[in-house]
């Protein structure tokens, strides 16, 4: 072992400097593992380097995809992001692929992926029926059966099925659930485009009689905001079963039947309900091919203008499995069931009783509720007198479950259930505290996200919203590997901006607050979101198609953003919710004195819909009645006033400067400097209208709006160091080193002070347990975080509001940072924060490999080992010392501080 001095820091090479040949693996294709079904005309591949020895770098690399094209020998150090160049690829085709780099060109293993059908000669099918709620605004529609009998003289070679659907599907051929996904497909915008799923149903046909089952759920297919005239509000399938040269589609010839299913609830604003199932009604072998279904009706074909396209993102599956802590009898006939921490997913529920009983089931995120939210199931108890419930096409966010009816102890247990993507990261460290809020915001992040976004909250909303964003997406990618989920959701953002309206156009380019779900309130926050998930994609991933793909909703947005504003300041626009600002800082108003006193949030809005004689599907409109009695008056925390106005401003500008960046990489050179030029007009202009000479500070002085004000870059550079210093004395002095901010103000102020490298300021907000805090919430019993740092009784208990904190832990305390100038972790920095704390370790896996990260800080002396992976270069910095730049392989520091 060889030790040499760099600038004062000893480092100590742990292995020797010889060149050695490299392995290829980890093949991918559009970010997923031989993803079935893809749209993308010229798939962009990758794959990551392996070797035993230091300092290995690519060289070359030869692509061969099997029978279409041969890159031969390319002189070029790329591995990830390499677009497929070969001849035009073919609906359907399977297409096998393989790769080696220099130095050694070993061929890796073959990998694959499945290009997605032809135009679609099939029909869009439903039953007819059509969603008509109740009195009580309850769903009457039936979840249905779809099949198809037909005749197979051999088992073909090569058999793919093709299913897109309006709300969620399963496929069944010959009696057989075909895969292991659930809630399929991804959530989209059904107003403009339906996703379709790829299978391989080969293994499941034979010769002779072979049936193919659809059963679909009502899901998203009643959801207000999706209603079109040229569709019913039901579910709809349409399928293509390609079997060797032989096509069978969905069209009239099809048949469909009830299903013992259905939907409780309405699928809406606080009344997503869940599952009924009536074991009477069950039809052993529906989707066999000996079942008799002579009296099963034709179904109806329907035309709805939307695109078709494939869901490109891992599906949703049944994942990390919970078993009930504690089942107690209550009352005779009442269990409750303690799952041991919330989560939103699935249940199975086994349950005894007499025939025709319905078992209900109650789910709720306090332990003095039965039930929060609306969210509940029910079974009915089949002729033999027992049955299992298990969910299918709706999903429960709780952790107490309240059984009622059962006539024995029922055997529960639940799965998380989400998007099936890759943990990229570990991190442990000295501080159990600190591993707690560590472990508890992913564990809340992987709760939120399923169908392909991001969901404010599982339980109430589940909606997209922008600004919630903001608090989730630097977590999310700096602890997974979520390349295709973001560029999913980005396309879910791009369908939702609004086309020019007539006969002025004035809202063209303007965006709502939520994709896809359009509902909800916000600002430009929420829906500036568009311009800023895709400049995150590009830094961690190098993706440069999602900012060429993005730049024209880019575009549009601001300058719909120009029509909103006078005299270089945004003025503000739209309804009583759609400029807000900071939302839920501690002691935001949130209810009043009776509700305090007890009266829960569910109870008074139950009075006041039957006072009102309102529909459990208006729940969003009966939300603005409440109003004057839920929040204090028509500003707080929105509309006009000096805090809202500022902040929307500064948003304004950090679009523009983002934007700006965009154009830069993509060789927009003209739009780059009219973007930066506007900003600067805005800076100047917002800096004289809000700034408070007297403190160095910004409107109200609160940490949320400093922070915003030195991200957008509004005060001059004479300034930022006596800005810097009133938001260093607002967090230290004024709120005793705790977090004063609420979800997009919170966001804003970590990202501020991570880019600045304040991890101190921001271990002081983090290292809590005393409200305000995450540590608080957990010592509350808390095992997801809150929508509220308070914790009100009317409020989300799993929510997204505050999950910014979960970037820090690898970017602050490993200092495992992209570097901006070298996007994707071709080159990045490792600059760990030892704060006061005696050890951390970690690892982040980069598309080009595991970078890891661990040092310990002990009698004065700091040591830092790191591990850069093959075909990258890091910059290493320790306190108080410049830069190292170091090269693949393990390498170890020491440091008196």
């Amino acid at each position: 072992m060889r030790t040499f001095r760099v600038s004062g820091i000893a480092l100590l090479l742990l292995a020797s400097v010889a060149v050695a040949d490299v392995n290829v693996t980890n093949l991918r294709c559009e970010y997923l593992k031989g993803p079935l079904g893809i749209d993308v005309a010229k798939p962009r591949l990758s794959w990551q380097l392996v070797s035993t020895e230091r300092d290995q770098k690519q060289t070359a690399y030869q692509i061969v995809v099997e029978g279409l094209w041969d890159s031969g020998k390319v002189a070029s150090d790329q591995s990830i992001n390499v677009e497929y160049d070969g001849p035009a690829l073919k609906p359907g085709q399977r297409v096998t692929w393989k790769v080696r780099a220099w130095p050694g060109g070993i061929w890796s293993k073959p990998s694959s992926w499945t290009m997605g059908p032809a135009q679609w000669t099939a029909k869009w099918i439903g039953t007819g029926d059509s969603f008509k709620p109740r009195k009580d605004g309850e769903n009457t529609l039936v979840d249905p059966w779809f099949r198809k009998t037909f005749k197979l003289d051999a088992k073909p070679q090569r058999a793919t099925a093709f299913v897109a659907s309006i709300g969620f599907h399963e496929l069944h051929v010959n009696g057989r659930k075909v895969g292991d996904a659930v809630l399929a497909p991804s959530v989209t915008d059904n107003t403009k485009r339906a996703r379709y799923v790829t299978y391989d149903i080969g293994e499941h046909l034979r010769p002779g009689k072979n049936v193919i089952g659809l059963w679909l759920g009502t899901s998203w297919s009643i959801f207000p905001k999706f209603e079109t005239a040229d569709k019913p509000r039901a579910p709809l399938v349409i399928g293509q079963f390609d079997l060797d040269d032989r096509r069978i589609v969905t069209d009239e010839s099809w048949k469909t039947h009830p299903s013992p299913s259905m939907l409780l609830g309405a699928w809406d604003y606080m009344n997503f309900g869940g599952e009924l199932y009536d074991a009477n009604k069950e039809l052993p072998g529906w989707a066999d091919a000996r079942l008799d279904d002579s009296a099963w009706r034709p179904v109806k074909v329907f035309a709805p203008s939307v695109v078709i396209s494939a869901d490109e993102v891992e599906p949703n599956r049944m994942l990390t499995e919970l078993k009930p802590t504690a089942v107690t009898e209550s009352t005779p006939g009442v269990y409750r069931v303690d799952m041991g921490r919330n989560f939103a997913g699935f249940t199975e529920i086994g349950v005894q009783g007499k025939p025709g009983d319905r078992i209900e089931f109650q789910f709720s995120e306090q332990a003095d509720k039965p039930m929060t939210h609306g969210l509940h199931s029910a079974y009915i108890i089949g002729s033999n007198g027992k049955g299992t419930f298990r969910n299918r096409f709706n999903y429960s966010s709780a952790r107490w479950i309240t059984i009622t009816g059962a006539q024995q102890t029922p055997e529960v247990r639940g799965w998380l259930v989400r998007n099936d993507y890759e943990r990229a990261t570990a991190f442990t460290s000295s501080s159990q505290l600190l591993n707690n809020i560590y472990d508890t915001t992913l564990w809340t992040f992987e709760n939120l996200t399923l169908g392909g976004y991001a969901v404010d909250c599982p339980q109430r909303e589940r909606m997209g919203y922008g600004g919630d964003a903001q608090a989730t997406t630097a977590t999310g990618l700096s602890n997974y590997k979520l390349g295709a989920f973001y560029t999913k959701w980005s396309e879910d953002w791009r369908d939702v901006q609004v086309k020019a309206v007539a006969p002025t156009g004035t809202e063209d380019g303007n965006l709502p607050h939520t994709a896809p779900t359009y509902w909800g309130g916000g600002g430009p926050a929420w829906s500036g979101y568009s311009v800023h998930l895709p400049w995150e994609m590009y830094q961690r991933y190098g993706d440069k198609r999602i900012l060429e793909q993005n730049l024209p909703t880019i575009e549009r947005w601001l300058a719909f953003l120009e029509t909103k504003s006078k005299g270089n300041v945004l003025r503000r626009w739209g309804g009583r919710w759609d400029f807000l600002g900071d939302w839920l800082w501690p002691g935001a108003p949130a209810v009043t004195s009776d509700a305090r006193e007890g009266v829960s949030f569910n109870s008074r809005l139950h009075k006041h819909q039957i006072a009102a004689k309102r529909h459990l599907r208006r729940w969003a409109e009966e939300w603005e009645i409440l109003d004057d009695w839920f929040w204090p008056g028509p500003d707080g925390i929105n509309g006009d006033t000096r805090e809202t106005l500022f902040f929307n401003n500064c948003y304004w500008l950090y679009d523009l400067r983002v934007a700006a960046q965009i154009a830069t990489v993509l060789g927009k050179s003209d739009q780059a400097a009219a973007w930066n030029r506007r900003a600067d007009e805005i800076r100047r202009t917002v800096h004289a209208k809000f700034f408070n000479v007297a403190d160095n500070s910004y409107v109200n002085g609160s940490q949320a709006y400093l922070a915003i004000a030195l991200l957008a870059d509004v005060p001059p550079s004479e300034l930022r160091p006596a800005v810097w210093k009133r938001l260093e004395d607002e967090i230290l002095s004024v709120r005793k080193g705790h977090i004063h901010a609420g979800i997009t103000g919170g966001a804003f102020l970590f990202k501020t002070l991570m880019e600045a490298h304040r991890d101190d300021l921001l271990y002081a907000m983090v290292a809590k347990d005393d409200y305000p805090s995450w540590g608080y919430m957990l010592k509350q019993g808390g095992t997801t975080f809150w929508e509220d740092w308070e914790g009100h009784p009317m409020r989300s208990r799993l929510h997204s509001s505050y999950l910014y904190v979960g970037a820090w832990f690898i970017h602050g305390i490993l200092g495992i940072q992209p570097d901006p100038k070298n996007p994707g972790f071709k080159h990045f920095v490792i600059r760990p924060a030892p704060l006061d704390l005696a050890w951390a370790k970690g690892h982040y896996d980069s598309l080009y490999g595991r970078i890891e990260s661990s040092w310990r800080n002990e009698g004065g002396k700091f040591t830092l080992e790191v591990t850069v992976p093959p075909n990258t270069t890091a910059t290493v910095i320790l306190p108080g010392e410049a830069g190292v730049t170091v090269q693949p392989g393990t390498h170890k520091f020491e440091k008196r501080l």
